[in-house]
């Protein structure tokens, strides 16, 4: 994985509108086979390429909700990271993601409530710079005066 800063905790005090974080991250076979083995999705669009072929994808492509992770995980690795704690996400499909493809996932501050210690983040994940999920999620930040 490639990330624009380390692993840690941003506290609400901390936090300031505009702040991204983001990482890349190539989707493997692996990834998805794993994905369909903890999550029980076993669907054959993501497992099986004669089976995908026949779909509208024309191929396999990877759940939607592995591509979404990326997005959590930048949330609780990054910004705020550590001790953050998800209340909600709304999420969009705009695009698959495929085995092979290098997914751009970024968050964006765009709402801070210091009195309840919640943020508002935009996410979005691409591959070559094309959208493939929007969404935003609410999340409960850590304090340093509470934590």
């Amino acid at each position: 994985m490639f990330d624009n800063l380390p692993r840690g905790t941003i506290c609400i005090e901390d936090i300031e509108m505009g702040m991204t974080r983001y990482l890349r991250k190539e989707v493997t076979d692996r990834d998805i086979e794993l994905f369909a083995e903890v999550s029980t999705d076993r669907n054959p669009v993501h497992l099986d390429e004669d089976y995908a072929q026949d779909t509208i994808f024309e191929g396999r492509i990877a759940h939607g909700m592995l591509t979404a992770g990326l997005i959590s995980a930048v949330i609780g690795e990054q910004l705020p990271g550590h001790g953050t704690v998800y209340m909600g996400q709304t999420l969009k499909f705009l695009a698959p993601v495929r085995p092979g493809d290098m997914v751009y996932a970024e968050v964006k501050v765009v709402d801070i409530d210091m009195a309840k210690r919640r943020v508002k983040l935009d996410c979005h994940c691409a591959v070559d710079g094309k959208k493939v999920l929007i969404g935003e999620a609410v999340v409960l930040a850590p304090s340093r005066k509470f934590d």
